[in-house]
């Protein structure tokens, strides 16, 4: 009963924290939309490749380091040990995430050129480097509090940051409206360092409060080396995989402009449409992912640890559960984008194109709310090679799609790679966890 209270509470926390910081993002969403435009918003969403393979290199496998093994230490009791871990992952991802800062922020203009092949992108690349250690060390942070199932610290500092950057981005519009000075995507920039700074602080001060509670004493750090051997050899092959993802994920969000060209739009035209694809239409449809999201997070640690005793039964009554209210979810989801899309890209954004992609997203519902939730399980029952090969081939099918389609159909071309690649993966997820279902489905 008391882990069955632990994850309903854990997604509940998660769905709650996801849901309104979503809520909060969507209005900002809508005030970028008018405050820099389609374009702009094309130009500020070219940057988040980047940012992600950055986040992967510095924090992405260590993060999940930091969750099972303080996880472990805390259930033998060694709080020392724990927290030794804590510090010692900390420091490792601190130092690369400085390096990798300060090689993008003196190459900035490099990768805005040759990379994201749009100059404008070079001060928004300085700023998001300058957020890199902040971010990291939050994230961190978080792994830290969801191995203690701690899942309030985590949940506040999302929805701190969120407030933040909208504070400061609309802080810097009226100074600059106030000034006559032309509001650019430096401002969704700025608005990002800013969330990122508070996050930072605000995971500071309660990991910090967490130690001195404990009379945690650095001096008294047992096996540093041994430490850092364990993490390093649990986080380098988590990294590997995300990295190799991520500059997958990156090649999509850089060509899909590049072919839009091809395709006969000019340089303008391609990155709005981009822009009011990416920052429009698929943050509304991946509104509902607050839910499996959360439920993802909570489910990784609860179904390791049924796989480590053996208990198959709850394994699979959590996958079953699952598929159905994913699938109900999804579902419900397609219907309402569908039958709504026009108004909400109308109403929400003032774009025709929105409403247009709304809908035609609105199919792949279903299964990208239940992969994303197989993906958690996957993870957690230690199937690292299948969810590889899984993010890779959805990755692969939606290349294949920008390279040999949105040349010849436009953006439509790259909706249909959406759609194809979320079933396949769904399907394939399923088979992946076939030996599990039993007499279940």
């Amino acid at each position: 009963m008391n882990n069955k209270y632990l994850l309903i509470k854990g997604t509940l926390i998660l769905t709650l924290s996801g849901f309104i910081t979503k809520i909060i993002g969507f209005i900002y969403r809508i005030f970028l939309s008018q405050t820099i435009g389609a374009q702009g918003m094309g130009i500020y969403q070219l940057i988040f490749p980047i940012q992600t393979l950055c986040y992967a290199l510095t924090v992405g496998g260590i993060q999940t380091a930091i969750s099972r093994l303080v996880a472990a230490k805390a259930a033998v009791k060694d709080e020392q040990g724990a927290r030794d871990l804590f510090l010692v992952s900390a420091c490792l991802s601190l130092f690369t995430a400085s390096c990798v800062s300060f090689f993008l922020y003196k190459h900035a203009s490099w990768f805005a050129l040759h990379i994201l092949l749009e100059e404008r992108c070079t001060p928004l690349l300085q700023i998001m480097a300058i957020s890199l250690p902040m971010g990291t060390f939050h994230s961190c942070v978080s792994g830290y509090y969801i191995a203690r199932k701690n899942l309030s610290i985590p949940a506040a500092a999302q929805l701190l940051e969120q407030c933040a950057r909208v504070a400061a981005s609309y802080l810097l519009y009226l100074i600059w409206t106030e000034e006559g000075t032309p509001v650019t995507p430096v401002l969704a920039a700025a608005g990002m360092l800013a969330g990122e700074l508070v996050s930072m602080l605000f995971s500071g001060i309660f990991v910090s409060l967490d130690f001195n509670r404990n009379n945690y004493h650095l001096l008294q750090m047992t096996s540093p080396y041994k430490n850092t051997k364990t993490i390093l050899q649990l986080s380098i092959p988590l990294t590997c995989n995300r990295l190799l993802v991520n500059v997958l994920h990156s090649m999509e969000s850089v060509l899909i402009p590049g072919h839009l060209r091809l395709f006969g739009l000019d340089s303008a035209s391609a990155l709005s449409v981009y822009g009011v694809l990416t920052g429009m239409a698929l943050p509304l449809i991946l509104f509902p992912c607050a839910i499996t999201n959360a439920l993802s997070t909570v489910l990784l640690p609860s179904v390791a640890e049924s796989q480590a005793v053996g208990n198959h039964r709850n394994i699979r009554k959590s996958i079953v559960l699952s598929i159905k209210y994913c699938l109900l979810l999804g579902f419900l989801s397609t219907a309402f984008f569908y039958f709504s899309g026009d108004f909400l890209g109308i109403f929400l954004f003032k774009n025709e194109f929105a409403g247009t992609f709304i809908k035609t997203l609105s199919f792949i519902c279903p299964c990208l709310y239940l992969s994303g939730t197989l993906g958690g399980i996957l993870n957690g029952l230690g199937a690292v090679n299948q969810t590889l090969f899984l993010n890779i081939l959805g990755l692969g099918i939606r290349l294949c799609f920008v390279f040999f389609i949105i040349p010849g159909y436009g953006i439509t071309g790259y909706l249909w790679g959406l759609i194809v690649s979320e079933l396949l993966v769904t399907a394939l997820s399923l088979s992946f966890l076939k030996p599990y279902f039993g007499s279940s489905l």
